[in-house]
C-alpha cells in the first residue's frame, strides 16, 4: 500500500523530487531500512546518514530524503531533519481520525501498547502507533510520517528529560486525547523537584485538538497540578484511579489464578469485568487509563476488556519466559525509576519460589540518587527478596543500606551481574532483571533467553 508518493513528499518538504517513485514506509536508520521503505539521510553528530544510501537502496528503498547529491530515487531538501518533521506535518494534517498522545514518568510505553491493541481489537487494521519507544525529537515526527492516512486512531508516545520537550513534542502530534500515566522521580537531575516533573508533563495538554479530552491521574498527588494544566486546553477531563471519586476507577482487583489479575472497573455509570494479562497494582492503573481513552475514543469497551486479557508482556518490560533449568525470568531490563523499581518488586513479592533480583542503578536521578537508591532496601525486605545482585557504581547507597539484612553481591557492570547470576541461579527461582537501560542488563536477559531456545541449564 502506498503511504507516500514522490509528488506528496516534494510538496510536503518542499524539496525536489528526481522522479516518480512511491514508498510504503519510512526510516532513517539504514539497519532497519525495508523493501518499499523511504530513507531519510539525515546528517548527525555521529555519523552521515548519506553514507548509507547505497546500504539502504541494497535493501529495498523506495527512495531517499537527501540534502546531497544521490543517484538514487531521491527528493532533494535543503535538511534532512527539518523534512521528516515537514513530512510528519502533512501526515498529521491529512489523518481524519482519532489522535492519542501518551506521556508519564512510567508506563507510557505499555500504555500505549495496551491502549493500542485494545483499539485494535475493534478496529482491526485501521490504528496506528508508535514503535519500540520512539517518543523523542526524532521518534515522534517518525512515528507520524509513517501513519497510513485512512487510519481510524493513531497512538503516540511522547517523552522528555527537560521543560518545554513536551510542547514541541505536542505541537507536532496535536492529540484529541491527552494521556499522563503516572509521575514519579525520573530524570529528576534535570528537575529542581517532582512538581516540576508534573509541570513538563502537563504540558502534553497544551497541544490538544479543539473538544480534546485530558485523562489524568486521579491518585496522583499531582492530580490537582496537572488538572489545571489541562483546564486551559481540555474541553473534558477524565481521572482515573483506585479512588472511588476518580471518573474511571477500580471497584476491585484481585489477583488472579494465572498471575494477572481480575478487575471490576467503573467507567462513568457503566461496569467492565475484565482479565488484566499481566500483575500488578500498576497494570491496573494502566489498563484505567486505556478503558479512559478507549470510551474517549468512541471503541468498544468490551472488546478492549478482552484486548487486556491476551495482551503479552513487552521486551524488557514486563516479558517472562523459563531458562533451560525452569527459573522464571521477569524482563524489566529496558528502564527503572525509583516508582518502577518498587512496583515491580511489589511484582516479585507475589510469586512463588525462590526470589533473586538483578536490579542496575537507576540514573539521571541528580544530587537526590543516593537516597532513592538507599530507599529500596525496604521493598526489597518487603519482596523477600533472598539474592540480591546490584549492578553499578550508584548501587553503593543501597548496597550499604542492605548490610547485614538481605543476601547480596555489588559487582561492576552486566558482564559481571552475569556471572554471577549464572553461579547462583536455579531451577524454580523467579528473577527479577531490572535497571536503567543504560546499565545494559538487557543482554543478561538475552544471554538467558538463548540459553532457553537452545535447551541449556543455567548455572
Amino acid at each position: 500500500m502506498t503511504l507516500w508518493t514522490a509528488d506528496e513528499i516534494a510538496a510536503a518538504t518542499g524539496g525536489r523530487a528526481s522522479g516518480e517513485f512511491s514508498v510504503s514506509g519510512v526510516a532513517f536508520d539504514s539497519r532497519e531500512v525495508g523493501p518499499g521503505d523511504l530513507f531519510v539521510a539525515m546528517a548527525g553528530g555521529a555519523t552521515d546518514g548519506h553514507l548509507f544510501l547505497d546500504q539502504a537502496f541494497a535493501q529495498g528503498a523506495g527512495g531517499a530524503l537527501v540534502s546531497a547529491d544521490t543517484a538514487h530515487p531521491h527528493v532533494r531538501v535543503a535538511d534532512s531533519f527539518r523534512a521528516l518533521e515537514d513530512l510528519a506535518g502533512a501526515s498529521r494534517a491529512r489523518m481524519a481520525g482519532t489522535v492519542i498522545g501518551v506521556t508519564g514518568s512510567v508506563g507510557k510505553t505499555s500504555a500505549k501498547e495496551a491502549l493500542y491493541a485494545a483499539l485494535e481489537r475493534g478496529w482491526r487494521g485501521r490504528v496506528h502507533r508508535s514503535v519500540k519507544s520512539y517518543n523523542n525529537h526524532t521518534g515522534v515526527p517518525l512515528s507520524l510520517a509513517r501513519m497510513p492516512r485512512d487510519v481510524r486512531a493513531g497512538v503516540f508516545e511522547m517523552g522528555m528529560n527537560h521543560a518545554g520537550e513536551l510542547a514541541a513534542l505536542t505541537a507536532m502530534v496535536r492529540p484529541h486525547i491527552a494521556i499522563v500515566t503516572a509521575i514519579a522521580p525520573a530524570h529528576t537531575e534535570f528537575f529542581p523537584d517532582e512538581s516540576a516533573i508534573a509541570d513538563a508533563k502537563g504540558e502534553i495538554f497544551r497541544g490538544l485538538e479543539p473538544g480534546g479530552t485530558a485523562i489524568i491521574p486521579y491518585d496522583s498527588p499531582h492530580r490537582d497540578r496537572l488538572i489545571a494544566a489541562a483546564r486551559p486546553h481540555a474541553s473534558r477531563i477524565v481521572t482515573f484511579g483506585f479512588d472511588p471519586a476518580a471518573d474511571v476507577h477500580a471497584m476491585e482487583a484481585m489477583r488472579g489464578p494465572t498471575g494477572g489479575s481480575f478487575v471490576t472497573a467503573r467507567i462513568g455509570a457503566r461496569e467492565l469485568s475484565f482479565t488484566l494479562s499481566q500483575p500488578g497494582r500498576h497494570w491496573v492503573s494502566n489498563a484505567l487509563a486505556v478503558l479512559a481513552a478507549v470510551d474517549a475514543a468512541g471503541g468498544d469497551l468490551g472488546l478492549a476488556g478482552l484486548a487486556l486479557a491476551e495482551l503479552g508482556g513487552l521486551a524488557g518490560r514486563g516479558a517472562r519466559f523459563r531458562t533451560g533449568n525452569g527459573a522464571l525470568v521477569i524482563d524489566e531490563s529496558y528502564n527503572a525509576n525509583p516508582a518502577s523499581m518498587r512496583a515491580t518488586l511489589a511484582v516479585l513479592a507475589e510469586e512463588p519460589g525462590r526470589h533473586v533480583a538483578v536490579l542496575g542503578e537507576m540514573r539521571e536521578l541528580g544530587e537526590g540518587s543516593a537516597d532513592y537508591h538507599a530507599g529500596l532496601a525496604e521493598p526489597i525486605i518487603a519482596a523477600r527478596v533472598e539474592k540480591t545482585l546490584l549492578v553499578g557504581e550508584s548501587m553503593a547507597p543501597l548496597a550499604a543500606a542492605l548490610e547485614g539484612r538481605v543476601d547480596f553481591v555489588h559487582v561492576a557492570d552486566a558482564k559481571a551481574a552475569h556471572e554471577a547470576l549464572a553461579a547462583i541461579i536455579a531451577p524454580d527461582d523467579v528473577v527479577l532483571i531490572k535497571g536503567s537501560n543504560g546499565v545494559g542488563l538487557s543482554r543478561v536477559v538475552a544471554a538467558l533467553r538463548d540459553g532457553s531456545r537452545t535447551g541449556g541449564a543455567q548455572g
